[in-house]
């Protein structure tokens, strides 16, 4: 084993981050509140005087290699338990246990005064570099609006966004976010309902959930946007000059948006859901851990709006400088009678596009040399695996309780409410990650077999 320097403490101040060795691994570090007050017992080892614990493990779930840097935290029997947000496997962060039976990597942290080491095996090993794992919106906080020689039309957010009262169920939230136009306020209040329904979830007083007592809206609001249809928006080149990679975020951030306004719809829309009866029980409710889970795509589509539209201001323009096309929100009106159908198409078919064509997307920026973005675009790639990794897990859900096949349901719903072909290259390894295999997708034809636009 060797004592592994991971610099001062003074430097730790986010409550994760990525650690590149020499040897090439990468592990996630954890800083994270002491569970009991630091008062009245012996500090830990990996215990600072103020009360923070910090843990090592593996970056790579041991399961199939989910990102265990965005997963998400619990405390179970006094110990913090970390959740793969691919598959939900579970591991303790100290000891590496699972419920499932496999075990993750651990490694010992010491804080000696102001200095962080970790025990690795091996022989003159050393940390490369630590990498904070972004967690933060990028909010503008009434900053005044950029100058743009393009347009006049960017959107400043001059008067601060309306927040619910304590009273407020998730179902007004999501109402009243879906019929905010202005996009500074919907990241900020997508951001403030994802916290507080969390927060809310471990304590004795649990948002409610308000199922079927608020319409959702027939569609969201949106500022300053010029709307043309789909087959008649702007080609954005190859990403070869400014203005054609200008042009592809733009694109992105309007999809970033409208997946905003999707994932707070699937909540409030469905809220009333019940499975139909199986021979193996009656209907089902949908789990309150269903809304949770939307809520965390919302809360990540509103992250990957945010930077998104602060790349755009960084390379001069704005979102809205160019026009958009409301197509995702035509396939959420076409499904919005049935969960079954919307988790196809939208989650297993239009997010799983994505995992296809962004390594190709981030590989066009990064021989143009703007590294800047492919910081933001490898976030929203990662992101969005778990995303496809909810869909297929509701989806899976329903069918459990149903008895129907997933593979079955889902071909069936893109048949009748998807137009064209599922068309390649296939991410066949992220789409697996995500739950989906190759029988899923293969050989699939949607709505007359005409070619999607």
């Amino acid at each position: 084993m060797v004592s592994v320097s991971l610099g001062p403490l003074s430097n730790f101040t986010q409550s994760r981050y990525v650690i590149h060795l020499s040897d090439g691994k990468r592990l996630v570090l954890f800083r994270l509140p002491s569970i009991e007050p630091p008062s009245g017992k012996s500090k830990n080892a990996n215990e600072t005087e103020d009360g923070w614990l910090y843990y090592a493990m593996e970056a790579e779930c041991p399961h199939a290699g989910g990102p265990m840097q965005d997963s998400s935290v619990d405390i179970e029997d006094s110990a913090y338990i970390v959740s793969c947000p691919w598959h939900a496997y579970d591991f303790n962060v100290e000891t590496g246990e699972s419920s499932v039976g496999i075990t993750a990597c651990t490694f010992p942290i010491n804080v000696h005064g102001d200095n962080v080491t970790m025990q690795y095996p091996g022989d003159n090993i050393t940390a490369a570099n630590l990498e904070p794992v972004s967690e933060k919106m990028r909010l503008k906080k009434n900053e005044p609006a950029t100058k743009s020689t393009a347009s006049t039309q960017e959107i400043s957010p001059s008067e601060p966004a309306r927040y619910l009262d304590e009273n407020a169920t998730l179902c007004d939230w999501c109402a009243h976010i879906l019929n905010t136009s202005n996009p500074e306020h919907k990241i900020e209040l997508t951001a403030h309902l994802y916290a507080t329904f969390t927060e809310r979830e471990g304590s004795s007083s649990p948002m409610p959930l308000g199922r079927g007592t608020v319409p959702a809206p027939a569609e969201p609001l949106r500022d300053g946007l010029t709307s043309v249809k789909p087959w008649e928006m702007p080609r954005a080149g190859k990403g070869g000059t400014l203005k054609s990679r200008i042009s592809m975020l733009h694109a992105l951030a309007n999809i970033e948006q409208w997946a905003i306004d999707l994932a707070l719809d699937i909540c409030i829309r469905f809220a009333a859901f019940q499975t139909e009866a199986a021979s193996q029980g009656g209907p089902r409710e949908l789990p309150r851990t269903y809304f949770h889970d939307w809520l965390k795509v919302a809360n990540d589509e509103a992250k990957h709006f945010s930077l998104l539209r602060a790349r755009l201001e960084e390379m001069g323009s704005f979102f809205g400088a160019l026009p958009v096309h409301h197509g995702l929100w035509e396939s959420a009106t076409s499904t919005a009678h049935d969960l079954r159908a919307r988790i196809s198409i939208i989650a297993l078919v239009h997010e799983a596009r994505g995992l296809d064509v962004n390594p190709m997307t981030i590989d066009k920026f990064r021989k143009a040399g703007d590294k800047e973005s492919v910081d933001a675009l490898e976030i929203i790639h990662n992101d969005e695996i778990t995303h496809v990794t909810t869909g297929h897990r509701w989806l899976s859900w329903i069918c459990r309780q149903e008895e129907t096949d997933p593979v079955e349901v889902f071909r069936s719903n893109v048949q009748k409410y998807f137009r064209g072909a599922l068309r390649g290259p296939f991410n066949t390894e992220a789409r697996a990650q995500a739950g989906m295999d190759q029988h899923y997708y293969e050989n699939l034809v949607g709505l007359h077999g005409i070619e999607a636009a």
